[in-house]
């Protein structure tokens, strides 16, 4: 079999039977078509160490980050382990695939005073009952006030709020379901997005969506338009030419423990599946507090 073919076999298998995230599975075949084409096109029983090692460093050549390289190492792993297992080949050469370790950078947190600032900015903007404004003080006020990832915000469902209850229903990664809170802010910007907002963008709309977040012409909003409006937003007040709205998810993790929130429940309301990547957090609130006590202790 030759690799193109045994590609889509694996997306199909990590579609179907591990359940990943469509953008996950593209990054599958995206290392994989980049494999097959440094391996010259060759079967996938003649890819041996030495193709992916010479893989790897064409990467480092061309300046890819350790991070990507760390990806396609372990993109490589799990495609050779899932070939063995299926017999598509009779030993894994992936099995002694080195490659550097990822470097763990600290996510980019905005203030607590400085998302006051700009949600209280986006709330007065929504006073006149633009849709539009209407929609992104909510976009702005749940993504802070929830912690939920993007392709969450936008398949949210209006079956999926409970407004009474300060809650969402979101659908994560693995296709794992979970109930997330939200306070009082988030549910007043969507009581008046869903009340005075929503039913204009639902009127332009050709068909009837049932997503709670919708574009300028009724269809449910794609995450790009979401990106572009926290890239918009945020980058000015923290000093970042590019962001996106996981840093309104890093930012609310980052002010939950802040404020004395355990860590496992931080863990729970932002869906991780292991609580080692939650604790990245831990190390963002220890340096903020460094920070301050080397500004104000004389001593410091």
């Amino acid at each position: 079999m030759d690799l193109p073919a045994a590609t889509e076999a694996f997306a199909d298998h990590l579609e179907k039977v591990r359940r990943l995230s469509p953008a996950t599975v593209k990054a599958y075949r995206s290392d994989l078509r980049d494999l097959d084409a440094a391996a010259g096109g060759v079967p996938i029983e003649a890819v041996d160490l030495e193709v992916l090692r010479d893989w790897l460093w064409r990467a480092t050549q061309r300046g890819d980050a350790r991070s990507t390289l760390a990806r396609r190492a372990a993109t490589a792993r799990s495609f050779f382990n899932w070939a063995h297992e299926q017999s598509l080949i009779t030993h894994d050469p992936s099995l002694r695939l080195v490659a550097p370790k990822k470097g763990r950078t600290l996510p980019t947190v905005a203030s607590r005073d400085a998302m006051s600032t700009l949600l209280n900015s986006h709330r007065d903007a929504a006073v006149e009952g633009d849709p539009i404004a209407l929609r992104d003080h909510a976009i702005l006020e749940l993504l802070y006030g929830s912690g939920i990832r993007v392709s969450e915000l936008c398949g949210l469902d209006i079956d999926d709020l409970d407004l009474e209850r300060g809650t969402a229903r979101v659908l994560g990664k693995g296709a794992k379901e979970r109930v997330v809170p939200y306070g009082l802010p988030a549910r007043d910007a969507l009581s008046a997005y869903l009340r005075r907002g929503r039913p204009v963008l639902v009127a332009r709309a050709r068909t009837f969506s049932p997503a709670v977040i919708l574009g300028s012409r009724g269809a449910r909003v794609g995450p790009r338009t979401v990106y572009e409006l926290v890239a918009r937003v945020l980058a000015p007040i923290v000093g970042a030419e590019t962001i996106g709205p996981h840093a309104l998810r890093h930012t609310a993790a980052t002010h939950l423990l802040d404020g004395g929130a355990d860590l496992r429940a931080v863990q729970e309301i932002l869906g991780h599946a292991s609580l080692g990547t939650t604790q990245i957090y831990t190390h963002v609130s220890a340096e903020r507090l460094t920070a301050t006590y080397r500004l104000a202790h004389p001593r410091a």
